[in-house]
């Protein structure tokens, strides 16, 4: 508790709303656009604890540096962040020395596989808060994931004998659909096991026409799901972009024409750069993508790459692609919590009111973001994760 000015923020009760039909499963916390599984009750998926893993008793993080604001103690209380500021400790209240140390918000994994490499409990100690599952069998939706947060799309909806059912999908990772009708109607299925975004490939061999892509993402946005398409040459991009679809879930790999990439401005990509090798012509689309205003997610692909927890090479080939350090930092945290349904309100920043899922790190990650990959200590929803 140093003498330094003091933010004077305090929860007073904070309001906690339902993003539409958020679920979550007993001891992970899953969040839908649609309606509840026949797993567990619907919860609130905004502030608190949950029953994913909480800490009952409170803690502070005494004598750090909060990222982006400056020298300043957190308090957390039942997992909770619930002051920022210069703080006294309370009778009981168990305190971390976080001298010398910065405060980070906790990570955002945008593109993750943990059925197919399911260590959800590894990603958490190594700085992750939440995933995005981009194709799985309907399993995801009753499966805990604890203590991670969890947004998934369930399996792909794909053509007949499609991508990935016959390499390695075939275990129920894609759903296979031979018209438009069908299409829309595996979007209307995966809502109501609970999906909160739904993936289309568009890839080589069968797939589904651009007429079947359009039905079924308009259908995914009539039920106010995020359509996310795993496309990977300039021509799949492109028709991804005239079909509607909102985030790409791979930075291309093959060169991107300035007209399909102007055709992603105010769109989303999610990087993915470690997982294809990080070409010099996949940096360039990325690099393309960004200049032309597509927000850029961190993601993975874990399941297809094995590294845990938030991955240096990720972040190194980010920094190659041109993206700044606060630009690495945001689209890890605020950006994706601000993407997908349910994670704005709990995650995204150090802030009262948010999950005490926070990290902390020996050097300023916006000097150098790699300090990321290697936290010297992680919480998570207020629970210090075993490294």
């Amino acid at each position: 508790m140093q003498g330094r000015w003091l933010l004077a923020l305090v929860l007073t009760g904070c309001a906690t709303s339902q993003p539409a039909g958020g679920v979550s499963e007993a001891s992970t916390e899953m969040v839908s656009s649609g309606p509840p599984t026949t797993s567990g009750e619907a919860v609130e998926s905004s502030g608190g604890s949950s029953s994913g893993g909480a800490a009952a008793g409170g803690l502070l993080l005494d004598g750090g540096t909060v990222v982006g604001l400056g020298a300043a103690d957190v308090r957390v209380e039942d997992g909770t962040i619930t002051a920022i500021g210069e703080l006294t400790p309370i009778a009981g209240e168990k305190v971390i020395d976080a001298t010398g140390k910065w405060i980070s918000a906790a990570f955002i994994d945008s593109h993750v596989h943990l059925l197919y490499l399911p260590e959800a409990s590894e990603m958490a100690a190594g700085g992750v808060a939440a995933v995005v599952d981009l194709a799985a069998p309907t399993e995801i939706f009753t499966t805990s994931l604890a203590p991670l947060r969890l947004v998934a799309a369930g399996p792909m909806i794909t053509a007949v004998q499609g991508y990935p059912t016959q390499s390695w999908g075939a275990g129920g990772y894609g759903r296979e659909c031979a018209d438009a009708a069908a299409a829309v109607a595996a979007v209307k299925q995966l809502h109501a096991l609970g999906a909160g975004v739904i993936k289309l490939p568009i890839t080589d061999g069968p797939q589904l026409d651009d007429a079947a892509l359009a039905a079924a993402a308009a259908q995914a946005h009539e039920l106010g799901l995020t359509v996310v398409s795993h496309a990977l040459s300039d021509d799949q991009a492109r028709r991804a972009a005239a079909a509607g679809v909102d985030v790409l879930a791979h930075t291309p790999t093959e060169a991107l024409s300035a007209k399909t990439v102007q055709a992603w401005s105010g769109r989303t990509v999610i990087s993915t750069l470690r997982a294809f090798g990080g070409s010099p012509t996949t940096l360039a689309n990325l690099t393309a993508l960004r200049a032309a205003g597509v927000t850029v997610l961190y993601g993975t692909d874990f399941g297809n790459t094995t590294t845990p927890g938030i991955d240096g090479g990720e972040l190194m080939l980010l920094q190659a692609a041109g993206l700044t350090p606060q630009e690495i930092v945001t689209a890890g945290t605020s950006a994706p919590a601000s993407r997908w349904p349910g994670l704005g309100a709990p995650l995204g920043a150090v802030a009262v009111g948010k999950d005490a899922s926070v990290l902390l790190l020996a050097a300023d990650p916006l000097v150098d973001p790699l300090t990321l990959a290697s936290p010297t200590l992680v919480l998570i929803r207020g629970v210090v994760q075993a490294q």
